[in-house]
């Protein structure tokens, strides 16, 4: 098991090497004009020290935009090795810095909607499996469908009209209220949890949907196996065939599915963060994209792509633990 995961370390630092090459490739395609226009707001900046030639000179040494592109993406690559991505054009900050500041916000909001997720998708995709024809089928296949063709907007749009416009229960954006620095402990908590209701909402409604048809298909075809006949045959309870016979045999499949899910724990939901304006990693990565931040841009992709590996190598290693067949050479 050790030398498998550590064959799979080693693969995945290489195919992390290759993703950061084709970022780094991405960025030298940006116009110069944009560096250019950069320098000379900087330089215009109240209180800049600095001439509009002497912040383009310091940019293009930062970024290894005056060496030819493997030279500066070694020169890049060996100070992203340390840790240094540079600092934010946008939030005029160390890019791991302003990473640090807003992450938590993502994760709490991603860890609440994936458990939510899990406990709703999975049982629901299961009975519906065991009722296969049924009105419960139907009601829980129309439900996922609809949750996977609405749009995110809409549903954020919608939620925000009735519980914060009509009923007034929550606030239309932001993470805290206007007076959290006054509160207490526990009501900081409180007025932090209800804030992230409807965001959560309405990644649950998104989310649920996909999961629950994954289930419920994955379950059918294991229910229509031999083994669960036999096991029917000799007279198990139905809770037993399912829960300990069918439910174990789906896991595989379920755990590459939720294996896709780290990057989003971290990565954070850039349009329903935007939408309800949490300060989160993804709003922050929007706004960095949508201003040219080259330098967070290429730190968020990095991160999401090391995220994404990760997320991989957990789900090869949990396919032998939920599933005893499984053995590696």
């Amino acid at each position: 098991m050790w030398k498998y995961i550590l064959k799979r370390l080693l693969i995945s630092i290489v195919i992390l090497f290759f993703v950061a090459f084709l970022i780094y490739g991405l960025m030298r395609l940006v116009p110069t004009s944009y560096v250019e226009r950069i320098a000379r707001e900087k330089s215009n900046l109240p209180g800049s020290s600095k001439s509009y030639e002497e912040w383009l000179e310091q940019l293009n040494a930062i970024y290894g935009l005056d060496l030819n592109p493997l030279m500066g993406f070694i020169k890049w690559l060996g100070s992203a090795v340390q840790g240094d991505f540079g600092d934010s054009w946008v939030y005029n900050i160390p890019c791991t810095e302003k990473f640090a500041q807003v992450i938590w916000y993502s994760f709490f909001l991603s860890v609440v909607t994936m458990i939510l997720e899990v406990l709703i998708a999975i049982p629901l995709g299961i009975i519906a499996a065991k009722n296969q024809y049924g009105k419960i089928d139907y009601a829980v296949t129309c439900l996922a469908l609809l949750g996977v063709s609405l749009p995110t907007f809409f549903i954020a749009t919608i939620l925000k009209l009735v519980f914060s416009v009509k009923l007034k229960w929550f606030d239309l954006f932001g993470a805290v209220g206007r007076y959290h620095e006054t509160l207490g402990g526990f009501d900081k908590f409180l007025d932090l949890a209800s804030h992230y209701v409807l965001p959560v909402i309405t990644l649950v409604l998104v989310s649920v949907g996909g999961l629950m048809r994954y289930t419920r298909t994955n379950m059918l075809e294991v229910l229509n196996a031999d083994y669960i006949r036999t096991a029917r045959a000799k007279g198990l309870p139905e809770k037993v065939v399912i829960n300990k016979h069918a439910f174990r045999n789906t896991l595989i499949p379920l755990v590459t599915a939720l294996s896709s899910t780290l990057p989003g724990l971290f990565g954070g939901a850039m349009i329903t963060e935007t939408l309800f304006q949490i300060p989160g990693i993804g709003y922050i990565s929007y706004g960095a994209l949508a201003s040219g931040d080259i330098p967070f841009t290429m730190f968020y992709m990095m991160f999401i792509a090391a995220l994404t590996l990760v997320g991989f190598l957990i789900a090869d290693i949990m396919y032998a633990v939920v599933d005893p067949r499984v053995r590696i050479d």
